[in-house]
Formats: structure tokens, C-alpha cells, sequence
């Protein structure tokens, strides 16, 4: 876990309805990727450690023949569930409120685990060691994120950037200097060295692959506005009383920016790091 911070239910509370439009997609090309690296048939089982409103999980549906979400919040799993029953996946869906450090939950086993933006808010050497556990022999844990060392401008779109820098700072005229998250706060961010903590748990890797992105994108006030409150250092509830002024002064930021109410922006791309139980290794135990 992050040192001097504390999980707690109230982390993501009231962002779900916000993610389908605020969040960013992944990469275009991730599903055949995965499909390739991994050599997905349809068959497999697939495991999505904190899958918020199913946003990996249902990418992927097509290549597993059952999909299991595990999320602490229940605004999450019921986001998820909506969005299986949109793409017509109910059947092979299932959808567990629990914290990652519960696992395994009576979940059984599965061919492939993923994170999604998800591994740095759980207490990680011992989540990889119970997913490590749960994999069958061969079976791959993949770490997916944005990757963070591009630099995507908007030269050559129609529209202004998106004011990330100001945005981030009325966050902070409301919310103070310190990141928050959920009823505690991150002085210093969350942690990375995901490397260092697969390697311990057993794991062999990695394989990094990235999925190019810089496909422009548009993006309207109303998307800019769900993403802030997607987020978990601006989740609406950290807002309180002011959350009202806060919208009021977010869409004033924005039409002084963009009078039209449109942005441009580029697609990140996605980075991928897969990491291999070893084959030769025996069968998990069912879980109890």
C-alpha cells in the first residue's frame, strides 16, 4: 500500500457515471495486440483486477469465453453490469464487488489477470502473489496504462487543447495543495516499481509492448467536465457544499478556453507489460 495512506470506500464513490464519456479510451489496436501476445481463442478465462465500470474487461470480451470483474465500488459493478448487458455479453460476465486484497473469493481460477490503471491503489505484493496463485500454468498477468513518457499536442487540430493545467489548479483553489484520495491524502503521488514487485511475487517478465496511439480526438465540454469528476482526486463528493461552484467555475474555465465548447486532443497510447507464470509450474489449488 501507499506509505501514510489508507484505503478507504469512499476512494471512487460517485465517479462511475462519469467514466464511459469523461475517461480517455485505450489505444486503438490494444484487443488485437493482446489477441496476438497472449494467443487468445475465446476460450479462456479472464480476471480484471479493480475493473471500474468494465472498460477493459468488455474490450476484451470477444477473446475469452468468460469474463470476471472484481471492483470495491459498487457504482463500478453496476456500471459494468449495464454496459455487459449493452454489448451483449451478459451471459459470460460476472460481476464481484470486492477489494483486490480478498481475492481469491472463491473465484477460482483464470488464463489471463489484468490491471487496468488499477494495480497502484492495492496493497500489491500481496494482490500478485494471490492472482500469481490463481493463474493457470502458462497464464499471464497484464499491467495495462497510458503510457507516460509521449508528449501529444494539439498542432494541426481545429480546436483548443484541453486545460489540464488550469483545470488542475481550480481543483487545488478548492481542494488544497495536497492530492486527495478518497478520505486521506497523497503527498506524494502513488507509487510505481510495478517491475520490482511482479519479480518478487514469481512472475517472469516482461514483455512490453505499446499500442501507438496520437489519433486526434474531439472532445466537447460536457466530456472535459465527466472527466474531472471521474477522477479520484476530484470525485464529486470531495467537493462538498461547493461542488456546485466548482462545476460553475470548471464550465467558465472552459468557455473562456473554447467559446464553441470543443477541444482537441490526441489518443494516448497504451502500454503493456506482460508478465508469465511459469508452464511447468502445478495446477492452483481450487480456492476453499
Amino acid at each position: 500500500m501507499v506509505a501514510d495512506w489508507e484505503w478507504d470506500d469512499t476512494l471512487f464513490s460517485g465517479t462511475a457515471g462519469y467514466y464511459q464519456r469523461g475517461r480517455l479510451p485505450y489505444a486503438p489496436g490494444l484487443v488485437d495486440v493482446l489477441a496476438e501476445v497472449l494467443k487468445l481463442d475465446g476460450r479462456g478465462r479472464l480476471l480484471d483486477v479493480g475493473c471500474g465500470p468494465g472498460t477493459l474487461a468488455l474490450e476484451l470480451a470477444r477473446l475469452f469465453g468468460e469474463i470476471v470483474g472484481v471492483d470495491p465500488d459498487s457504482g463500478m459493478i453496476t456500471e459494468a453490469a449495464r454496459g455487459a448487458a449493452r454489448a451483449g455479453v451478459s451471459a459470460k460476465a460476472r460481476w464481484v464487488r470486492a477489494r483486490a486484497e480478498e481475492l481469491p473469493a472463491g473465484l477460482g481460477t483464470c488464463t489471463v489477470a489484468t490491471f487496468g490503471n488499477s494495480f497502484h491503489w492495492m496493497d500489491r505484493d500481496l494482490v500478485a502473489a494471490t492472482v500469481r496463485g490463481m493463474l493457470e500454468p502458462g497464464g499471464a498477468l497484464v499491467h495495462i496504462a497510458d503510457l507516460k513518457t509521449e508528449t501529444r499536442t494539439v498542432d494541426g487540430l481545429p480546436h483548443p487543447a484541453v486545460p489540464y493545467a488550469a483545470m488542475d489548479e481550480l481543483v487545488r483553489r478548492y481542494l488544497g495543495p495536497v492530492r486527495r484520495a478518497g478520505r486521506g491524502v497523497l503527498p506524494h503521488g502513488t507509487p510505481g516499481g510495478e517491475a520490482a514487485v511482479l519479480a518478487r511475487a514469481g512472475f517472469t517478465g516482461p514483455e512490453r509492448h505499446v499500442v501507438p496511439g496520437g489519433q486526434a480526438l474531439e472532445r466537447t465540454s460536457e466530456d472535459v467536465v465527466a472527466g474531472v469528476f471521474s477522477m479520484s482526486f476530484s470525485a464529486p463528493h470531495l467537493f462538498g457544499t461547493g461542488r456546485d461552484d466548482f462545476e460553475a467555475d470548471l464550465r467558465r474555465l472552459l468557455r473562456e478556453v473554447s467559446p464553441s465548447g470543443r477541444f482537441s486532443e490526441r489518443q494516448p497510447s497504451t502500454e503493456v507489460f506482460v508478465w508469465w507464470k511459469d508452464p511447468a509450474e502445478p495446477a492452483p489449488l481450487p480456492a476453499g
